[in-house]
């Protein structure tokens, strides 16, 4: 790669991205890591009160942990499930802490545009050589800063799907926004006056959505005239509600068992068959409408139904896009949420997200578009190959090293003592081919991932 000199800029500090800067920096690479927060993980912050489903073992990346245990880290028990505050105290703030990363770390830094110098999206010739730039805001106001390469770990949280059932705000979101909250809000902590007595609609059909439902029904035991509502587009609850007892994500399948259960105690009103287009306002509260039906009015609503990537600070790029999931073309067919669930994905990296843009991947949650099956772990793999491709190690950036069994968790170990993941080759890419990045990125049929 021409450039090499300088740094590979990383957008975003959140796990994913100071994973990636732990292996480009075990390699000699100087990473360059962008966070728009005013801190590590400021994600994070906004679901920090949420349990996660996977515990410690599948949520720390080996080479960070190298690093961590270096500076006297004490690793987490790995059977133990740790909230997003946990995750954030005792893995992604201390890792950002550390020197080596810290002085590669700008924080209260946001990447406005990507671009190449001296390029636009249409020029073609002398592009591969020319830098890319980065123009940021920060606390010296607007500058261009030049990378050889761009790793984009900056997720979606901030970018949720809309209630509408047609991808665009139903009619009224907007106006009525003040009363309309996303992703899993804080009911029991910071935001609990705001629902505390309430009419409370819950909208989504996954296990964010689970999240809110279950505290929202704690909440009722203090504010007794809390009524907790909930509507989902589909009719199966068997489908939604998972695999319970048998779900090998213990914690995933518990909470599928206690929101059966306080739906057949009847504290959870539920509508099926709701595909939003309206919302309304009139005296007795907010009113959504699903076609010629009308659910009864609420004083708040909760939207839970995901998120997508943010693409608009990547348009003077080349990116291959699928045009469903919004995930890179080689990687769509693998995480299809209409075809797999997050243990049926197979390990990917480098040449599954490649793009047309050389020296380009979006990694992380934004690598899987708008498909909802990520698990961190599956992240770390994609750094770790990524950054074996950026320094030239193809046969690392083709091995696999994680294997994700149909139990939708990771088969990996994280040991305490010496932090070894246990590598498995016994998979292999199905689009693992030769062949630099650029002539992997533009072949357009994906087919040898389908199943």
């Amino acid at each position: 790669m021409e450039n090499t000199y300088l740094p590979v800029a990383i957008i975003g500090a959140g796990p994913v991205g100071l994973a990636a800067a732990a292996h480009l920096l075990a390699r000699g690479i100087t990473p360059l890591i962008l966070e728009a927060g005013p801190k590590a993980g400021s994600s994070i912050e906004e679901w920090a009160h949420v349990k996660m489903f996977s515990p410690w073992q599948f949520n720390v990346d080996k080479e960070a942990a190298k690093l961590l245990l270096a500076d006297g880290w004490t690793p987490p028990l790995k059977n133990e499930y740790p909230t997003g505050r946990e995750l954030l105290d005792r893995f992604v703030r201390p890792l950002a802490d550390l020197e080596q990363i810290k002085h590669h770390l700008q924080l209260n830094t946001r990447v406005l545009a990507i671009t190449r110098v001296g390029q636009d999206v249409m020029k073609t010739q002398g592009r591969s050589a020319a830098p890319f730039l980065l123009r940021v805001r920060g606390p010296s106001g607007e500058q261009d800063l030049l990378a050889s390469a761009v790793i984009d770990a900056s997720g979606t949280y901030l970018t949720p799907n809309l209630m509408g059932a047609h991808g665009i705000p139903a009619l009224g979101e907007i106006e009525h926004a003040a009363h309309i909250a996303y992703g899993i809000p804080e009911v029991l902590g910071r935001v609990r006056n705001r629902y505390a007595n309430k009419r409370v609609l819950v909208v989504g059909g996954g296990h964010s959505a689970f999240n809110v439902l279950q505290d929202l029904v704690w909440l009722t035991q203090e504010a007794p005239q809390t009524k907790v509502l909930w509507a989902i587009r589909g009719n199966s609850l068997e489908r939604i509600l998972g695999g319970g007892a048998n779900d090998q994500l213990e914690e995933r399948g518990k909470l599928g068992l206690k929101i059966r259960q306080l739906l057949n105690d009847g504290v959870i009103e539920l509508f099926k068959n709701v595909a939003i287009d309206q919302v309304t306002g009139n005296g007795q509260g907010l009113v959504v409408k699903a076609g010629e039906r009308i659910l009864p009015p609420v004083d708040e609503l909760i939207v839970a139904t995901g998120f997508r990537p943010d693409l608009s600070l990547l348009s003077e790029l080349r990116i291959a896009l699928d045009p469903a999931t919004q995930s890179a073309v080689l990687l769509a067919p693998m995480i299809d949420p209409n075809e797999h669930s997050c243990g049926t994905v197979r390990p990917h990296g480098a040449i599954e997200l490649a793009h047309p843009e050389e020296g380009l991947f979006i990694v992380g949650m934004k690598s899987y578009g708008r498909a909802p099956t990520f698990l961190l772990m599956t992240g770390y793999e994609q750094v770790r190959s990524v950054v074996a491709a950026l320094a030239g190690d193809w046969d690392a950036a083709k091995r696999v090293e994680l294997v994700l069994p149909q139990t939708g968790i990771c088969n990996s170990d994280f040991d305490e003592a010496d932090v070894r993941l246990e590598a498995s080759a016994s998979q292999t890419s199905c689009c693992g081919a030769g062949g630099t990045v650029r002539e992997v990125a533009v072949q357009t049929s994906p087919g040898c991932c389908k199943g």
